[in-house]
This record gives structure tokens, C-alpha cells and sequence, in this order.
């Protein structure tokens, strides 16, 4: 059977495209915006001349940021605080959520688990307890201060537990029977087919350890342990010249506050532009649809 639009259909179609390219372009043109800004001299970036195009096109930002080896050392440090605080993240998050999303009947504690759990995400001790456990354990000023105080995100295992619940309870029953464990039907079912879900909390990890900045300031007493956006607010937002050298200095000179904002938004965000297109087609995609049969 064919479905002839009508020409009502046609206008709320365009409608609903126009109004889709407005959001898509809201979303690209500040990042072209940013990358413009970043790219052009000091003199119009400062007067608000540039727009979506380079204006005096320029290096000096990037050069600038990229002059000390302490912006290396720095990104190095959140590559490495990204790679271990996703796996030390996931395979908490998985591990409490996946007994938590039994019913009562076969897991009666669950319920206190769960309201302990939801407590602490409500409430917490405070940034000085924080502090004081973190340098009584003696991680202080390595990359796990940055990671084991957040070890477990509670909103992510929120995510995950919910979307164990919603998957067939058929397929574990058959796993059962056939002699499975639940270490095995974790692993074979649950964790395969809950690949949306998890690229929804992959995605959450990476930028929450990518962008976070402060713990990098509590807990490292020496800039040289600094993730890459703890260093950048220190140098960059602070304009901390103590740090710079007699060639930093002339770089500094020919940027402006503007441009190195920019380019240090722009550097921010590429890491986390690169992922999302391998994690994005998960997010639509029904794993578990037609999963049970008869």
C-alpha cells in the first residue's frame, strides 16, 4: 500500500526540518565560532570582529598553549586519568547494578542497598573529609586521588540498573536452566545486550573526567600532576605568568585573553568530538528487540 502525502503533510514535514537544521546549527556554528576566534589575531578577536571565518588568520594561540611541556605532560595525565577512571568506573557501575536490578523475591536486601546507595548520592561529607580520606589513604598527588573518590557514579549505575530491569526475563531463566551461573549471564547476556546503555555511561565517564579541573587543584601539590584542564585554568584562566619563559612571554604578547580562551575551548573539546561518533549510534539502536521469540 502506498502513502500519498497530502500537501498539509508536506508543510509540517518541511516545518519539522527547518526546525531540525535551526537546533543542528545552534549546536555547529558556536564551535566554529570558537575555532574562528582562536585562529585570528589578537586585534580583531578583541574587538569582536570575528565571526564564523578567521579574521588576520593566526597561529599564536595554539602555539602559545602548546609552547610548554607542561600542556603535554598535562594532556598525558588526562589520557591516562580518562583510560583507568573509565575502567575502574564501568566495572563498579556494572557490578552493583546488575545485582540491584533483581527483583525482591530473589535479592531481599536489595532495598537497602539501594536506599544506602540513593542516600549518598544526596548527600555527602563535604569537600574537607573528601580531602582528609584522600591523603590518609596516601594517594595523594597521584592520578587515582583524581579517580577512587568517585570510583562509582551513582548516576550511571541508576542508568544501568534501570535498563537491566527492562531486559527479557526469559533470557536469564534459560540460562539458568541450562546450568549458567550468574557470572556467565552477566557476561554473555547482560552486558551485550545493554550495549546502548553503556555507551550512554561510557560517553558520561569520558567527559566527566575529561573536563573536571578542580580535584586536579586539591589533590596534586605539584603542577606536574595536573590533568590537562586543571593546568589550563591554572596558567591560562589565572594567567599565572610566574611560570612562563622569556619566549612564552613574547608568544603571550601576541595573542590576546580572547584567542587563548578560544583555543583552549576548541583543544577541550576535540577529544570528546572524536569519541561521540563512535558511541552515538548505539544511543537509537534496539538491542533488545526481538531478542525473545514465541
Amino acid at each position: 500500500m502506498t502513502y500519498r502525502k497530502t500537501p498539509l503533510d508536506r508543510i509540517i514535514d518541511g516545518v519539522i526540518h527547518i526546525v531540525l537544521l535551526l537546533a543542528a546549527a545552534s549546536c555547529v556554528f558556536p564551535m566554529i565560532h570558537i575555532l574562528a576566534v582562536s585562529l585570528s589575531s589578537s586585534g580583531p578577536a578583541s574587538a569582536g570582529l570575528v565571526g564564523i571565518w578567521p579574521v588576520d588568520f593566526s597561529t599564536d594561540a595554539y602555539r602559545y598553549i602548546s609552547s610548554k611541556i607542561e600542556f603535554w605532560r598535562a594532556f598525558l595525565v588526562s589520557i591516562r586519568r580518562v583510560g583507568l577512571g573509565l575502567i575502574v568506573n564501568s566495572i563498579l557501575t556494572i557490578l552493583c547494578a546488575y545485582p540491584l536490578s533483581k527483583p525482591a523475591l530473589r535479592f531481599p536486601a536489595r532495598k537497602y542497598y539501594t536506599a544506602f546507595f540513593l542516600a549518598a548520592m544526596l548527600f555527602n561529607g563535604g569537600l574537607i573529609p573528601t580531602y582528609i580520606t584522600v591523603a590518609k589513604t596516601g594517594i595523594m598527588g597521584s592520578v587515582w586521588a583524581l579517580i577512587l573518590p568517585g570510583a562509582l557514579p551513582l548516576f550511571n549505575m541508576i542508568v544501568l540498573l534501570n535498563f537491566f530491569r527492562d531486559l527479557p526475563g526469559e533470557i536469564e531463566e534459560a540460562a539458568f536452566i541450562d546450568g549458567a551461573g550468574h557470572w556467565t549471564v552477566l557476561t554473555r547476556i547482560y552486558i551485550p545486550l545493554s550495549k546502548a546503555a553503556l555507551a550512554t555511561v561510557t560517553l558520561f565517564v569520558i567527559i566527566n573526567h575529561w573536563n573536571a579541573w578542580f580535584d586536579g587543584l586539591i589533590y596534586n601539590n605539584r603542577p606536574e600532576g595536573y590533568p590537562l584542564q586543571s593546568y589550563m585554568q591554572t596558567v591560562l584562566v589565572q594567567a599565572d605568568f610566574s611560570l612562563l619563559s622569556i619566549t612564552e612571554m613574547e608568544l603571550f604578547a601576541a595573542v590576546s585573553d580572547r584567542t587563548v580562551k578560544a583555543a583552549q575551548v576548541f583543544l577541550g573539546m576535540i577529544p570528546v568530538l572524536i569519541v561521540y561518533p563512535f558511541l552515538q549510534r548505539y544511543f537509537t539502536k534496539g538491542l533488545v528487540l526481538g531478542s525473545v521469540k514465541g
